[in-house]
């Protein structure tokens, strides 16, 4: 309501501007009050039916029954019986769509993961009152989309700009309603980076029973590959410009012909050495190499008699893996790599399911509550596979077993409890977590 007063306000005072300015028809005559009053009227309402206004934002506690030392995977012994907790803002998303017409829109996306970053100037005291810069906050401030799109149809439309690459999953599918953990699902943000967006173009469309994607995007940075990540960390640049030596492709395809069951199929493959800032490192025996990446990823939902599963299979392979490990490990300390080995196969999986136990009140007055009881199974191993001369590190595979509930008192608001076991194979300790978390994705107008 207060954005269409202000629309209308504005709107009116630029047509009283265009009144004052030149006379009705040239006949001396000022334009009447009901024409101005209809102009402005049809005027608010075309923006506002254009407009689009949204996000998504979560908010968590947690508490850990494990050390958060890095040193507990180099020493387990030492590093038992330890906890830890924190409090967090995860994402906080706006989103503003405008539709142009003649088929054009554009659209942005502003996240703040973390609470945003933030510093302030100090004076330091003890340096004879010289100005410092103090970091505040550890988070980041980043335009997750941001595209010009061109519909020329609903089978067809051309999306150019800052787009989210539709592989796996929760990269497609990320607003917090969308998945029943507190955090996103762990298989997938350990091997690939989760919410994925690069610069590039995507054709996409739909048609009856199929919805389907393909992009062109440039490639991942091979310099931020590690080995609890595996490709993770190749996607946001730590640079003021995305590097695009090399580029990429992803595609995506949905089909919903059984009802209440959606089933994708996604992809990616580009070269990753020859597209870090310094490509001339990556070579072996004097050659260059490209560092391929693949990926493939197969998942599934069905929501239907208050039911709702997922599933969801990435596989992904990287070529030279050992030449990128070697010059990786190599990197100076202050450079952006983790400086670690990289596995040349990385494997992830899991298994949910929720029943919405409100359906056993169907005479409630609000339809919209649901109350999902869910289970989760899951493994993902970012060193599923090395070349024979890196050791793979065993705390790398691990399987997830997590249990909660998610409360939904409106469609677009949930309320999540969680207990999470992440179970490692010996002499790793296992690290259980309890969570607690709330969460909106909507559209605000």
């Amino acid at each position: 309501m207060k954005k269409r007063r202000f629309l209308s306000i504005g709107t009116g005072l630029i047509y009283i501007c265009m009144g004052l300015s030149a006379r009705d028809g040239g006949e001396g005559e000022w334009p009447g009050t009901d024409s101005v009053a209809a102009a402005v009227t049809d005027r608010t309402a075309t923006i506002a039916s254009r407009l689009q206004l949204g996000g998504y934002g979560e908010a968590v506690a947690q508490r850990m029954f494990y050390s958060d030392s890095p040193a507990r995977y180099w020493y387990p012994e030492t590093n038992r019986d330890a906890t830890h907790g924190r409090f967090d803002l995860p994402h906080v998303v706006f989103y503003l769509s405008y539709d142009f017409g003649h088929g054009w829109k554009v659209s942005t996306e502003v996240e703040f993961e973390h609470g945003g970053a933030g510093s302030t100037y100090e004076i330091e005291t003890t340096e004879a009152g010289e100005y410092e810069t103090e970091i505040e906050k550890g988070g980041e401030v980043a335009i997750e989309q941001f595209w010009i799109e061109k519909s020329f149809s609903p089978a067809a439309n051309l999306r150019m700009g800052h787009i989210i690459v539709p592989v796996g999953l929760t990269n497609q599918h990320h607003m917090p309603t969308e998945f029943f953990s507190v955090l996103r699902p762990e298989e997938e943000t350990a091997i690939l980076p989760t919410t994925w967006h690069e610069t590039g173009v995507s054709f996409w469309g739909r048609t009856k029973a199929w919805r389907y994607e393909a992009q062109f995007i440039s490639g991942l940075d091979a310099e931020r590959f590690s080995d609890a990540g595996w490709i993770q960390g190749g996607s946001t640049s730590p640079y003021e410009f995305t590097i695009a030596n090399r580029y990429a492709g992803a595609f995506r395809a949905d089909n919903y012909s059984v009802k209440g069951l959606r089933v994708g199929l996604s992809g990616y493959f580009g070269f990753s050495a020859r597209n870090s800032l310094k490509p001339d490192r990556y070579t072996f025996n004097g050659s260059p190499v490209n560092g391929s990446v693949t990926v493939g990823a197969l998942d599934a939902v069905y929501d239907d008699r208050h039911i709702l599963a997922r599933a969801n299979v990435i596989y992904g392979h990287l070529g030279d893996s050992y030449t990128i490990s070697r010059v990786n490990k190599k990197m100076p300390s202050k450079s952006p790599s983790a400086r670690t080995d990289v596995a040349s196969d990385a494997l992830s999986w899991y298994v949910d399911a929720g029943y919405d136990l409100m359906s056993f009140f169907p005479a409630r007055r609000h339809r919209e509550n649901k109350l999902y009881v869910y289970g989760h199974y899951g493994y993902c191993n970012s060193m599923y596979s090395t070349v024979a001369s890196i050791t793979p590190k065993r705390w790398c595979e691990k399987r997830i077993i997590s249990a909660g509930l998610n409360y939904f008192p409106l469609r677009d608001i949930v309320i999540k409890a969680e207990y999470r076991l992440r179970q490692f194979r010996a002499p790793y300790n296992n690290e259980p977590t309890l969570s607690l978390g709330i969460a909106y994705s909507g559209l605000f107008l």
